[in-house]
Protein backbone atom coordinates (compact mmCIF):
# COMPACT_ATOMS: atom_id res chain seq x y z
CA UNK A 1 0.00 0.00 0.00
CA UNK A 2 1.33 3.45 -0.94
CA UNK A 3 1.69 6.02 1.82
CA UNK A 4 -1.12 8.20 0.48
CA UNK A 5 -3.48 5.20 0.44
CA UNK A 6 -2.57 4.30 4.00
CA UNK A 7 -3.11 7.86 5.21
CA UNK A 8 -6.46 7.99 3.41
CA UNK A 9 -7.46 4.70 5.03
CA UNK A 10 -6.47 6.09 8.44
CA UNK A 11 -8.63 9.18 7.91
CA UNK A 12 -11.63 7.13 6.76
CA UNK A 13 -11.39 4.80 9.76
CA UNK A 14 -10.56 7.26 12.54
CA UNK A 15 -12.02 10.51 11.19
CA UNK A 16 -8.77 12.47 11.47
CA UNK A 17 -5.37 12.63 9.83
CA UNK A 18 -2.46 10.43 10.86
CA UNK A 19 0.29 12.54 12.40
CA UNK A 20 3.21 10.12 12.65
CA UNK A 21 4.75 7.10 10.96
CA UNK A 22 6.72 4.54 12.97
CA UNK A 23 8.28 1.56 11.26
CA UNK A 24 10.28 -1.53 12.15
CA UNK A 25 11.77 -4.02 9.74
CA UNK A 26 11.22 -7.64 8.92
CA UNK A 27 14.42 -9.62 8.62
CA UNK A 28 16.32 -12.27 6.80
CA UNK A 29 18.93 -14.40 8.49
CA UNK A 30 21.91 -14.91 6.21
CA UNK A 31 22.91 -18.00 8.18
CA UNK A 32 22.53 -19.39 11.70
CA UNK A 33 19.07 -20.98 11.88
CA UNK A 34 17.58 -22.46 15.05
CA UNK A 35 20.62 -21.54 17.13
CA UNK A 36 19.48 -18.26 18.71
CA UNK A 37 17.69 -20.01 21.57
CA UNK A 38 20.75 -22.26 22.02
CA UNK A 39 23.03 -19.30 22.78
CA UNK A 40 24.57 -19.25 19.30
CA UNK A 41 25.64 -16.47 16.98
CA UNK A 42 23.25 -15.50 14.22
CA UNK A 43 23.69 -13.26 11.19
CA UNK A 44 20.47 -11.38 10.40
CA UNK A 45 19.80 -8.24 8.39
CA UNK A 46 16.82 -5.86 8.39
CA UNK A 47 14.70 -5.66 5.22
CA UNK A 48 12.80 -3.03 3.27
CA UNK A 49 9.71 -5.17 4.04
CA UNK A 50 8.36 -3.48 7.17
CA UNK A 51 5.57 -2.94 9.65
CA UNK A 52 4.37 0.62 9.11
CA UNK A 53 2.33 2.12 11.95
CA UNK A 54 0.46 5.31 11.09
CA UNK A 55 -0.47 6.96 14.35
CA UNK A 56 -2.26 9.79 16.12
CA UNK A 57 -1.95 10.49 19.83
CA UNK A 58 -5.41 11.14 21.29
CA UNK A 59 -5.03 10.71 25.06
CA UNK A 60 -7.40 8.83 27.30
CA UNK A 61 -7.21 5.11 28.03
CA UNK A 62 -8.01 3.48 24.70
CA UNK A 63 -5.71 2.22 21.96
CA UNK A 64 -7.70 1.76 18.78
CA UNK A 65 -6.07 -0.36 16.09
CA UNK A 66 -6.99 -0.98 12.47
CA UNK A 67 -5.20 -3.22 10.00
CA UNK A 68 -4.79 -3.16 6.25
CA UNK A 69 -7.02 -5.79 4.65
CA UNK A 70 -9.03 -6.47 7.82
CA UNK A 71 -12.42 -4.95 8.54
CA UNK A 72 -13.16 -3.17 11.80
CA UNK A 73 -11.27 -1.72 14.75
CA UNK A 74 -9.64 -3.59 17.62
CA UNK A 75 -9.80 -1.64 20.86
CA UNK A 76 -7.81 -2.25 24.05
CA UNK A 77 -8.02 -0.30 27.29
CA UNK A 78 -4.81 0.75 28.98
CA UNK A 79 -6.06 -0.23 32.44
CA UNK A 80 -6.94 -3.77 31.33
CA UNK A 81 -3.85 -4.73 29.33
CA UNK A 82 -3.48 -8.13 30.98
CA UNK A 83 -6.82 -9.29 29.58
CA UNK A 84 -6.17 -9.39 25.81
CA UNK A 85 -3.96 -12.49 25.53
CA UNK A 86 -6.58 -14.39 23.54
CA UNK A 87 -7.11 -11.75 20.88
CA UNK A 88 -6.61 -13.25 17.43
CA UNK A 89 -5.51 -9.85 16.13
CA UNK A 90 -3.85 -7.32 18.40
CA UNK A 91 -2.45 -9.62 21.08
CA UNK A 92 1.17 -8.86 20.12
CA UNK A 93 0.47 -5.14 20.47
CA UNK A 94 -1.38 -5.61 23.76
CA UNK A 95 1.53 -7.67 25.08
CA UNK A 96 4.04 -4.95 24.22
CA UNK A 97 1.84 -2.31 25.88
CA UNK A 98 1.41 -4.53 28.95
CA UNK A 99 5.14 -5.02 29.52
CA UNK A 100 5.94 -1.37 28.80
CA UNK A 101 3.36 -0.38 31.39
CA UNK A 102 4.87 -2.88 33.81
CA UNK A 103 8.20 -1.06 33.34
CA UNK A 104 6.59 2.23 34.31
CA UNK A 105 5.89 3.68 30.86
CA UNK A 106 2.59 5.59 30.77
CA UNK A 107 0.58 4.09 27.92
CA UNK A 108 -1.24 6.91 26.16
CA UNK A 109 -4.44 6.47 24.17
CA UNK A 110 -3.90 6.58 20.42
CA UNK A 111 -5.26 5.56 17.04
CA UNK A 112 -3.00 3.23 15.06
CA UNK A 113 -3.23 1.89 11.51
CA UNK A 114 -1.01 -1.09 10.71
CA UNK A 115 0.20 -1.52 7.15
CA UNK A 116 2.56 -4.52 7.33
CA UNK A 117 4.43 -5.32 4.11
CA UNK A 118 6.20 -8.28 5.73
CA UNK A 119 4.17 -11.26 4.50
CA UNK A 120 2.55 -13.13 7.39
CA UNK A 121 3.68 -16.69 8.02
CA UNK A 122 6.69 -16.20 5.75
CA UNK A 123 9.54 -16.64 8.19
CA UNK A 124 10.54 -13.00 7.68
CA UNK A 125 9.46 -12.03 11.20
CA UNK A 126 6.27 -10.06 10.72
CA UNK A 127 5.51 -10.57 14.41
CA UNK A 128 8.82 -9.03 15.52
CA UNK A 129 8.31 -6.08 13.18
CA UNK A 130 4.82 -5.52 14.63
CA UNK A 131 6.09 -5.75 18.21
CA UNK A 132 9.08 -3.44 17.76
CA UNK A 133 7.09 -0.87 15.75
CA UNK A 134 4.40 -0.88 18.46
CA UNK A 135 7.00 -0.46 21.22
CA UNK A 136 8.54 2.53 19.45
CA UNK A 137 5.11 4.07 18.87
CA UNK A 138 4.03 3.76 22.50
CA UNK A 139 7.36 5.06 23.84
CA UNK A 140 7.26 8.04 21.49
CA UNK A 141 3.70 8.87 22.53
CA UNK A 142 4.63 8.51 26.20
CA UNK A 143 7.53 10.91 25.63
CA UNK A 144 10.10 8.53 27.13
CA UNK A 145 13.61 7.79 25.91
CA UNK A 146 14.16 4.20 24.85
CA UNK A 147 17.08 1.91 24.20
CA UNK A 148 16.65 -0.19 21.04
CA UNK A 149 18.17 -3.31 22.58
CA UNK A 150 15.81 -3.02 25.56
CA UNK A 151 12.86 -2.63 23.17
CA UNK A 152 13.96 -5.79 21.37
CA UNK A 153 14.12 -7.70 24.65
CA UNK A 154 10.73 -6.38 25.75
CA UNK A 155 9.21 -7.32 22.38
CA UNK A 156 10.61 -10.83 22.70
CA UNK A 157 9.12 -11.05 26.20
CA UNK A 158 5.71 -10.04 24.82
CA UNK A 159 5.88 -12.83 22.24
CA UNK A 160 7.10 -15.41 24.79
CA UNK A 161 5.05 -14.56 27.86
CA UNK A 162 1.96 -12.89 26.40
CA UNK A 163 1.40 -14.45 22.95
CA UNK A 164 2.83 -17.82 24.00
CA UNK A 165 5.47 -18.25 21.27
CA UNK A 166 8.80 -19.45 22.64
CA UNK A 167 10.99 -17.48 20.18
CA UNK A 168 14.62 -16.46 20.63
CA UNK A 169 15.94 -12.88 20.52
CA UNK A 170 17.22 -12.76 16.93
CA UNK A 171 14.08 -11.51 15.19
CA UNK A 172 13.33 -8.61 17.50
CA UNK A 173 17.01 -7.64 17.71
CA UNK A 174 17.38 -7.49 13.94
CA UNK A 175 14.11 -5.57 13.61
CA UNK A 176 15.24 -2.95 16.13
CA UNK A 177 18.99 -2.81 15.48
CA UNK A 178 19.25 -3.40 11.73
CA UNK A 179 21.62 -1.12 9.79
CA UNK A 180 21.43 -0.25 6.10
CA UNK A 181 23.62 -2.50 3.91
CA UNK A 182 24.92 -4.45 6.91
CA UNK A 183 24.20 -7.77 8.57
CA UNK A 184 24.41 -8.08 12.35
CA UNK A 185 26.62 -10.76 13.84
CA UNK A 186 24.78 -11.25 17.12
CA UNK A 187 25.83 -13.43 20.02
CA UNK A 188 22.45 -14.48 21.42
CA UNK A 189 23.91 -15.48 24.80
CA UNK A 190 25.56 -12.10 25.54
CA UNK A 191 23.83 -9.73 23.06
CA UNK A 192 27.27 -8.59 21.91
CA UNK A 193 27.03 -7.66 18.26
CA UNK A 194 29.08 -6.54 15.29
CA UNK A 195 27.90 -4.91 12.07
CA UNK A 196 29.40 -6.60 9.00
CA UNK A 197 29.03 -4.94 5.57
CA UNK A 198 26.79 -7.13 3.40
CA UNK A 199 28.68 -6.52 0.16
CA UNK A 200 27.68 -8.99 -2.53
CA UNK A 201 29.14 -7.20 -5.55
CA UNK A 202 27.52 -8.47 -8.74
CA UNK A 203 25.26 -10.76 -6.70
CA UNK A 204 22.16 -10.09 -4.60
CA UNK A 205 19.86 -11.93 -2.21
CA UNK A 206 16.59 -13.19 -3.67
CA UNK A 207 13.85 -14.04 -1.16
CA UNK A 208 11.26 -16.60 -2.24
CA UNK A 209 8.13 -17.47 -0.26
CA UNK A 210 6.89 -21.04 -0.74
CA UNK A 211 3.42 -19.78 0.30
CA UNK A 212 2.72 -22.65 2.66
CA UNK A 213 1.70 -20.72 5.79
CA UNK A 214 3.21 -21.69 9.11
CA UNK A 215 2.17 -20.92 12.66
CA UNK A 216 4.85 -21.05 15.32
CA UNK A 217 2.38 -21.71 18.12
CA UNK A 218 0.90 -24.71 16.32
CA UNK A 219 4.06 -26.00 14.65
CA UNK A 220 6.74 -28.24 16.07
CA UNK A 221 8.90 -25.24 16.94
CA UNK A 222 8.42 -25.62 20.68
CA UNK A 223 9.09 -29.36 20.34
CA UNK A 224 12.48 -28.60 18.78
CA UNK A 225 13.29 -26.31 21.67
CA UNK A 226 12.47 -29.05 24.14
CA UNK A 227 14.66 -31.52 22.24
CA UNK A 228 17.74 -29.29 22.34
CA UNK A 229 17.12 -28.57 26.02
CA UNK A 230 17.21 -32.32 26.67
CA UNK A 231 20.46 -32.53 24.71
CA UNK A 232 21.99 -29.69 26.72
CA UNK A 233 21.09 -31.21 30.07
CA UNK A 234 22.63 -34.50 29.00
CA UNK A 235 25.85 -32.87 27.76
CA UNK A 236 26.10 -30.87 30.98
CA UNK A 237 26.55 -34.11 32.92
CA UNK A 238 30.08 -34.31 31.48
CA UNK A 239 30.87 -30.78 30.22
CA UNK A 240 30.35 -27.51 32.13
CA UNK A 241 28.70 -25.57 29.30
CA UNK A 242 25.90 -23.03 29.56
CA UNK A 243 24.52 -23.78 26.12
CA UNK A 244 25.03 -26.04 23.10
CA UNK A 245 26.57 -23.21 21.09
CA UNK A 246 29.68 -23.36 23.28
CA UNK A 247 30.54 -26.77 21.81
CA UNK A 248 32.89 -26.89 18.83
CA UNK A 249 32.41 -29.75 16.35
CA UNK A 250 35.39 -31.47 18.01
CA UNK A 251 33.81 -31.03 21.46
CA UNK A 252 30.55 -32.47 20.18
CA UNK A 253 32.30 -35.51 18.73
CA UNK A 254 33.51 -36.31 22.26
CA UNK A 255 30.04 -36.22 23.84
CA UNK A 256 27.82 -37.40 21.00
CA UNK A 257 27.83 -40.93 22.43
CA UNK A 258 25.66 -39.63 25.29
CA UNK A 259 22.85 -38.70 22.91
CA UNK A 260 20.62 -40.81 20.71
CA UNK A 261 17.85 -40.55 18.15
CA UNK A 262 16.37 -37.18 17.30
CA UNK A 263 18.02 -35.48 20.29
CA UNK A 264 21.46 -36.31 18.86
CA UNK A 265 20.43 -35.03 15.42
CA UNK A 266 19.06 -31.77 16.81
CA UNK A 267 22.22 -31.09 18.82
CA UNK A 268 24.46 -31.90 15.86
CA UNK A 269 22.62 -29.34 13.75
CA UNK A 270 23.07 -26.64 16.39
CA UNK A 271 26.81 -27.27 16.78
CA UNK A 272 27.50 -27.50 13.03
CA UNK A 273 25.32 -24.47 12.24
CA UNK A 274 27.18 -22.35 14.79
CA UNK A 275 30.43 -23.35 13.08
CA UNK A 276 28.96 -22.42 9.70
CA UNK A 277 28.09 -18.94 10.99
CA UNK A 278 31.73 -18.46 12.02
CA UNK A 279 33.00 -19.59 8.62
CA UNK A 280 30.36 -17.57 6.74
CA UNK A 281 31.43 -14.30 8.36
CA UNK A 282 35.05 -15.05 7.49
CA UNK A 283 34.03 -15.78 3.89
CA UNK A 284 31.96 -12.60 3.58
CA UNK A 285 34.73 -10.41 5.01
CA UNK A 286 37.15 -12.02 2.53
CA UNK A 287 34.74 -11.50 -0.37
CA UNK A 288 34.52 -15.26 -0.98
CA UNK A 289 30.90 -15.45 -2.09
CA UNK A 290 31.25 -18.97 -3.51
CA UNK A 291 32.20 -20.24 -0.04
CA UNK A 292 29.31 -18.28 1.47
CA UNK A 293 26.95 -19.92 -1.01
CA UNK A 294 28.33 -23.36 -0.22
CA UNK A 295 27.70 -22.77 3.48
CA UNK A 296 24.11 -21.71 2.76
CA UNK A 297 23.58 -25.03 0.97
CA UNK A 298 25.11 -26.94 3.91
CA UNK A 299 22.81 -25.07 6.28
CA UNK A 300 19.75 -26.15 4.32
CA UNK A 301 20.84 -29.79 4.24
CA UNK A 302 21.35 -29.73 8.01
CA UNK A 303 17.94 -28.12 8.60
CA UNK A 304 16.40 -30.76 6.34
CA UNK A 305 18.18 -33.88 7.59
CA UNK A 306 19.15 -33.15 11.20
CA UNK A 307 16.65 -30.55 12.44
CA UNK A 308 13.83 -31.69 10.16
CA UNK A 309 12.07 -28.36 9.79
CA UNK A 310 12.00 -27.89 6.01
CA UNK A 311 9.27 -29.91 4.28
CA UNK A 312 8.53 -30.60 0.64
CA UNK A 313 7.84 -27.00 -0.34
CA UNK A 314 11.04 -25.45 1.06
CA UNK A 315 13.15 -28.38 -0.14
CA UNK A 316 11.75 -28.04 -3.66
CA UNK A 317 12.26 -24.27 -3.74
CA UNK A 318 15.86 -24.42 -2.54
CA UNK A 319 16.74 -27.41 -4.76
CA UNK A 320 15.40 -25.64 -7.85
CA UNK A 321 17.43 -22.55 -6.94
CA UNK A 322 20.62 -24.58 -6.56
CA UNK A 323 20.18 -25.98 -10.08
CA UNK A 324 20.48 -22.48 -11.52
CA UNK A 325 23.95 -21.75 -12.93
CA UNK A 326 24.06 -18.19 -11.57
CA UNK A 327 22.94 -19.16 -8.05
CA UNK A 328 25.76 -19.64 -5.52
CA UNK A 329 23.63 -21.12 -2.75
CA UNK A 330 20.13 -21.33 -1.31
CA UNK A 331 18.54 -22.25 2.01
CA UNK A 332 15.38 -21.98 4.03
CA UNK A 333 15.23 -19.19 6.60
CA UNK A 334 13.08 -18.72 9.66
CA UNK A 335 11.47 -21.40 11.78
CA UNK A 336 10.59 -23.62 8.84
CA UNK A 337 7.47 -25.71 8.21
CA UNK A 338 6.71 -23.16 5.46
CA UNK A 339 8.03 -19.68 4.82
CA UNK A 340 10.93 -18.49 2.72
CA UNK A 341 14.26 -19.29 1.17
CA UNK A 342 17.12 -16.93 0.40
CA UNK A 343 19.39 -17.44 -2.58
CA UNK A 344 22.57 -15.66 -3.70
CA UNK A 345 21.95 -14.88 -7.37
CA UNK A 346 23.87 -12.86 -9.96
CA UNK A 347 22.00 -9.59 -10.44
CA UNK A 348 21.89 -9.93 -14.24
CA UNK A 349 20.26 -13.36 -13.89
CA UNK A 350 17.53 -12.54 -11.36
CA UNK A 351 14.64 -12.19 -13.82
CA UNK A 352 15.38 -15.54 -15.47
CA UNK A 353 15.98 -17.16 -12.09
CA UNK A 354 12.58 -16.06 -10.81
CA UNK A 355 10.83 -17.13 -14.01
CA UNK A 356 12.40 -20.61 -14.21
CA UNK A 357 12.31 -21.44 -10.50
CA UNK A 358 8.80 -20.05 -10.18
CA UNK A 359 7.47 -22.12 -13.09
CA UNK A 360 9.15 -25.34 -11.96
CA UNK A 361 7.96 -24.85 -8.38
CA UNK A 362 4.34 -24.31 -9.43
CA UNK A 363 4.53 -27.43 -11.62
CA UNK A 364 5.93 -29.50 -8.75
CA UNK A 365 3.82 -28.20 -5.86
CA UNK A 366 0.59 -27.07 -7.52
CA UNK A 367 0.64 -23.42 -6.49
CA UNK A 368 2.94 -20.45 -6.99
CA UNK A 369 5.81 -19.12 -4.92
CA UNK A 370 6.22 -15.38 -4.36
CA UNK A 371 9.51 -13.59 -4.97
CA UNK A 372 10.52 -10.32 -3.31
CA UNK A 373 12.86 -7.58 -4.40
CA UNK A 374 14.58 -6.81 -1.13
CA UNK A 375 17.17 -4.39 0.14
CA UNK A 376 18.95 -4.20 3.49
CA UNK A 377 17.73 -1.19 5.48
CA UNK A 378 17.74 0.40 8.94
CA UNK A 379 15.61 -1.37 11.53
CA UNK A 380 13.57 1.45 13.12
CA UNK A 381 12.39 4.72 11.58
CA UNK A 382 10.37 7.55 13.14
CA UNK A 383 8.79 10.28 11.01
CA UNK A 384 6.39 13.22 11.47
CA UNK A 385 3.80 13.32 8.69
Amino acid sequence: MERNEAMQAFKEIFGADAEDLFTAAGRINVIGEHVDYCGGKVFPAALNLRCNVYGRKVGGNKIRMAFRGIEGIVEVETDKLDSYRDLKIGNYQAGVAYFLQEKGVEIVGCDLYYDCTVPFGSGLSSSAAIEVATAVTLCEYAGVAYDKVELALLSQKAENKYAGVNCGIMDQFASAMGKKNHAVLLDCSTLEYEYVPLELGEYCLVVANCNKPHNLVESKYNVRRQEVEVALKTVQTVKPVKNLAELSPADFAEVKYLLSGVVAKRAEHVVSECDRVRRAVIALKAGDLHELGRLLNESHYSLRDLYEVTGKELDTLSALARKEAECLGSRMIGAGFGGCTISIVKKTAVAGFIRRVGTAYADAIGYKASFYETSIEDGITVEKL
